[in-house]
């Protein structure tokens, strides 16, 4: 089982000097990978109505962070936790994932979701209501261009004329996790998708019925579900090592094939750290690490 670690941008910010630190930090302590979550425009605050979502914090473009962040961690993968597909056209993310995984050895996976935000469909002159539909082929023109030099598709939404990416990745593909826990991704998933990236689950019944859920679909589609991953998002800022270490044993015994840590989310069963500085975020990635280690 693989650990990983959520990029905090809204505690440390995003200058390159800060982000070098905390990667190397976590490279160093013996994490397997870090995650950032995408957003293109952020909301105004006062324009939202009462106990709406706002993204209006700071993200860097996924792509162009850990093209930054591949050449100065060599044994570090990367994820995108999750980049809003349906928002941006597909060829160009293809082609963005693709040079990513060439550059970074491929060492990238490409999580995805359908997003939240009609602000920013609508400053990106994308349909916010049809994007669930959208995304799914989107996936699959994203496969055949990783896996064909030139392809031919007349889609409901794309259309290719013998046209192909160049580079592409050197195994043919990129990784494509779904987040999201609408019924429809756990369909999405066991046809297209490389693994799942669930993070409204705490470790009891509910997770197993669900992860159960997803192997009978993808075994339905005539996929085989030990090829498909599950990350799970775990916390700290509740409960102390032993309870940490129990919880990661049940995951792995659960079938999840990677841990993300999250220090600031603080939504369902997961709770934020009290500690908002750098130092406070890499402390908290080598007592975590300690803690849980011997049960990946």
């Amino acid at each position: 089982m693989q650990l990983g670690a959520l990029i905090p941008f809204g505690d440390i910010g995003g200058d390159p000097a800060v982000l070098r630190e905390y990667a190397q930090a976590a490279e160093t302590t013996g994490y397997h990978f870090i995650e950032a979550p995408d957003h293109v425009l952020g909301q105004k605050p006062a324009g939202a109505s009462a106990g709406e979502r706002v993204a209006d914090g700071l993200y860097h473009d996924p792509f162009v962070l850990f093209g930054y962040l591949a050449g100065i961690t060599p044994n570090l993968c990367f994820s995108t936790g999750v980049l809003i597909l349906p928002q941006r056209q597909t060829v160009l993310v293809a082609k963005q994932a693709a040079c990513l995984d060439v550059l970074c050895g491929g060492r990238f996976r490409l999580g995805i979701g359908v997003g939240w935000n009609e602000v920013e469909f609508t400053g990106l002159n994308e349909n916010f209501h049809d994007r669930g539909r959208r995304s799914e082929e989107q996936v699959q023109v994203m496969q055949k261009l990783w896996a064909e030099p030139h392809v031919k598709l007349k889609g409901r939404w794309h259309t290719i004329e013998d046209a192909g990416i160049n580079p592409r990745p050197a195994s043919g593909k990129v990784p494509v996790w779904f987040g999201g826990h609408h019924e429809r991704t756990l369909e999405r998933i066991a046809k297209f998708g490389d693994g799942w990236m669930p993070n409204a689950y705490p470790p009891d019944q509910s997770a197993l019925d669900v992860f159960g859920q997803l192997r009978r679909q993808t075994e339905q589609a005539g996929r085989d579900p030990a090829q498909l991953g599950i990350e799970v998002w775990v916390s700290m800022g509740s409960g102390n090592e032993a309870e940490w270490a129990k919880e990661a044993r049940f995951w792995k015994q659960a079938g999840a094939s990677h841990l993300c840590l999250t220090t600031t989310f603080d939504r369902r069963h997961h709770k934020r750290i009290s500690g908002h500085t750098l130092s406070d975020h890499i402390g908290a990635l080598r007592r975590y690490h300690a803690a849980v280690a011997d049960a990946l």
